[in-house]
């Protein structure tokens, strides 16, 4: 047989089964017998038959192709202007969602306005939630349809929540919020400016000049006729004695007393490396009617329910960065404390109390609640104490919760040294890949953050609600029951939001940079 009629049957015996033979056998005329391939001697019948007949050589030789791959195939170009197949690029990663706590059902659910609104839009609810945060990046949040809320015909579980597999529909900032609605919304609404500005008061005298007291003033978020609300920076000690002068006591003593003969006088404490909101009492009725309240809500109750009311409103919370996360994601903490003397009764430590409380416990309660996903090993926490001891948050969070805050060498020092020497990976919820740290650009890793090797405590006072006792107490020191006749458009309550310290807006942007 002739090698031509050779490859003329391999030709057409490989188009039957494969696709690229049959387009070039159709090209060659098929079976049209008007087409013939015929060698005689040495001679060639045309130069065009004899590409084809490489090509087909060239064909038999090669395997059939591989099947198609189930996942797609795109064209990349680099930066050669090369084109390649390769497989598409991982979609978006899942957004790091902040929860909100449940709209509350009542008259007044936003404390602190002049005038309850009948009905709470969802951009007024993230509003009031995040008063410190723009305005215009919440709306941004809405306009770009970042902004959830749980489906009310799912169950929504503690797991279901920590995996991000619950059940959310977007929605829009005009919809009206209903008593237990909550909403999830991205990590980066509540992210800062980093502003450089000293942490401390610059000097320790007990006569501070001007600047300071320019400083000090700056602290000041709120001030009327009978309190005083600051900001608190960390590291100032709140109580002053002999070796400490640049206490908070001292210094507001004698730059904001404001042309009073007396300075104001601190209500409650936080401690010398926390953050946060502080209340004083400009004058002496107002400090013995607010600390009765922080002390006891029995010992500020009277006769008449209008201020009862308010003091059962008044509440604080205090936003933490805990290093772990606890087993619930919301709960109360009811765990009495008790102190103990330690180095021959030079230092003290505050400790869970033994059941049988026989060592002189003291009732502690707290209500926590986790804001929103572990990430690089830490949670942030929101904080609610119903009673006031000294460091109860921070042995309720390394004792009773397991999960000490981040900066809290005396009770959590074992817990900072395991972190630190043997970081654990955190993985996505949906594809199991471990979280990449990513430094947000522009963002200089400050002391005290949680990038740094030491970080400071990460512990802030955040808001507050209080009853407004100037419309009860007039300017010459009578009290009124049932508010001051001149006073009745004033609100019952007064609410503050402080922002976080630079040290835990870096460890925010920083933990929020993961997936946002």
């Amino acid at each position: 047989m002739p090698k031509g009629a050779s490859v003329y049957r391999a030709l057409w015996a490989s188009s039957q089964s494969n696709p690229a033979a049959n387009f070039l056998w159709s090209g060659l005329g098929g079976k049209n017998p008007t087409w013939r391939i015929m060698f005689r001697g040495r001679r060639r019948l045309g130069p065009w038959r004899w590409p084809a007949a490489a090509a087909l050589r060239r064909l038999s030789r090669l395997a059939p192709p591989a099947p198609a791959d189930a996942d797609p195939v795109v064209v990349r170009v680099n930066s050669s202007n090369v084109a390649r197949l390769g497989t598409p690029k991982p979609g978006p990663r899942p957004r790091q969602l902040l929860s909100l706590p449940p709209f509350p059902a009542g008259a007044d659910p936003l404390p602190g306005r002049k005038a309850a609104p009948r009905r709470v839009t969802a951009v007024s609810w993230v509003k009031h939630y995040f008063a410190d945060s723009p305005q215009e990046v919440v709306q941004a949040h809405f306009n770009k349809r970042q902004v959830f809320s749980e489906c009310s015909d799912h169950e929504v579980s503690a797991e279901s929540i920590q995996t991000q597999k619950h059940h959310l529909k977007k929605i829009k900032h005009n919809d009206i919020m209903k008593p237990g609605m909550r909403i999830h919304l991205p990590v980066s609404v509540a992210e800062g400016e980093i502003k450089k500005r000293y942490e401390t008061i610059p000097t320790a005298t007990l006569h501070p000049n001007k600047d300071e007291i320019e400083y000090l003033r700056r602290l000041v978020i709120h001030r009327d006729s009978a309190i005083l609300v600051l900001n608190k920076p960390p590291k100032v000690p709140m109580k002053g004695h002999l070796p400490v002068h640049n206490s908070m006591d001292v210094l507001a003593a004698a730059a904001l007393s404001y042309g009073n003969e007396e300075g104001p006088k601190l209500v409650h404490r936080l401690d010398r490396e926390s953050s946060g909101l502080i209340l004083m009492g400009r004058t002496k009725e107002s400090f013995t009617r607010l600390h009765w309240l922080f002390t006891s809500l029995k010992l500020a109750r009277t006769a008449y329910q209008i201020w009862n009311n308010a003091c059962e409103a008044s509440m604080q919370k205090y936003w933490a960065l805990v290093i772990g996360t606890p087993k619930e994601r919301e709960g109360i903490i009811s765990a009495p404390i008790s102190k103990v003397l330690l180095d021959d009764g030079k230092a003290e430590r505050v400790i869970l109390a033994h059941p049988s409380g026989v060592d002189g416990a003291q009732e502690a309660v707290t209500e926590y609640r986790v804001m929103g996903p572990t990430i690089n090993g830490c949670s942030w926490v929101e904080l609610r104490p119903l009673t006031g001891r000294k460091h109860q948050l921070r042995v309720h969070c390394a004792e009773a919760l397991g999960t000490p805050i981040v900066g809290d060498y005396k009770y959590g020092w074992f817990v900072h040294q395991r972190w630190k020497q043997n970081p654990e990976p955190d993985f996505e919820p949906f594809t199991g890949e471990p979280y990449k740290l990513r430094r947000p650009e522009g963002l200089e890793v400050q002391k005290g953050s949680v990038l740094s090797k030491v970080p400071l405590l990460h512990l802030h006072c955040r808001e507050m609600v209080i009853p407004n006792i100037a419309k009860f107490l007039s300017s010459t020191g009578e009290w009124h029951d049932n508010g001051a006749p001149w006073a009745k458009e004033k609100p019952n309550l007064l609410r503050f939001v402080a922002p976080m310290p630079p040290h835990m807006k870096i460890s925010w942007n920083v933990m929020s940079s993961y997936l946002v």
